[in-house]
């Protein structure tokens, strides 16, 4: 066994203070999205956690790939018959979260989520790379599989197939929105007296109050 007691850093390259963030949650998140977007020490800024309640009560994550962001939500694609689409269907209430180490920030989304439009998913499918669309074809996301060669086998079929045709978007593919009720915002600080901003959606404004570390 391995003892983890000293494994630790300092944060201290920022702060998070009320007279400097803004009003809007969303246009907070849009600042700290393309710092970490610009940060070469930031591999995948638009990836994010994603924990759905499952039918047995326990929660499940899993790290997915933000696709657009708006004033009325964050949108991600996926199966919709997954183990995370079923988990969503059942309940519609998510939490997002996102972890920039190097930036020694996370934020905490809490959202209700809901299907984008057909003729969205549609068009994000087509922009996709030609290998993406079959691999979301190919893939019956979720279920039990005999072996790695069943997926590149049915690949090979759909490639023949759809070599000089536009791949159709399955039915079973698309785009949620999470819609949020409650975004935090976590900036790291020394002697982790760590900076917390919640902003909570109550009827349709904002309020914002700070949580202590």
């Amino acid at each position: 066994m391995e003892n983890l007691h000293d494994k630790r850093k300092v944060y201290e390259k920022s702060q998070l203070i009320e007279s400097e963030i803004k009003q809007n949650p969303i246009e907070q998140f849009r600042d700290w999205f393309l710092e970490a977007s610009n940060s070469p020490a930031v591999s995948e800024a638009n990836a994010m956690a994603v924990s759905t309640l499952e039918e047995d009560g326990c929660p499940r994550t899993r790290m997915v790939l933000l696709k657009e962001y708006t004033y009325e939500g964050f949108i991600f694609y996926t199966n919709y018959t997954s183990r995370k689409g079923k988990a969503i269907e059942n309940n519609h209430k998510a939490c997002l979260s996102f972890f920039w180490p190097n930036l020694e920030r996370q934020i905490i989304i809490k959202a209700d989520l809901e299907r984008i439009a057909e003729n969205l998913s549609d068009g994000y499918f087509h922009s996709r790379p030609k290998g993406s669309q079959l691999g979301a074809v190919v893939s019956p996301q979720s279920q039990a599989i005999p072996n790695r060669e069943f997926l590149e086998e049915k690949l090979k079929e759909l490639e023949k197939e759809y070599e000089t045709s536009e791949i159709p978007r399955p039915a079973n593919w698309g785009g949620y929105i999470a819609k949020p009720y409650e975004i935090e915002f976590w900036q790291g600080r020394p002697n982790r007296l760590h900076d917390r901003i919640v902003y909570q959606l109550e009827n349709l404004d904002w309020k914002i109050s700070r949580l202590a570390p």
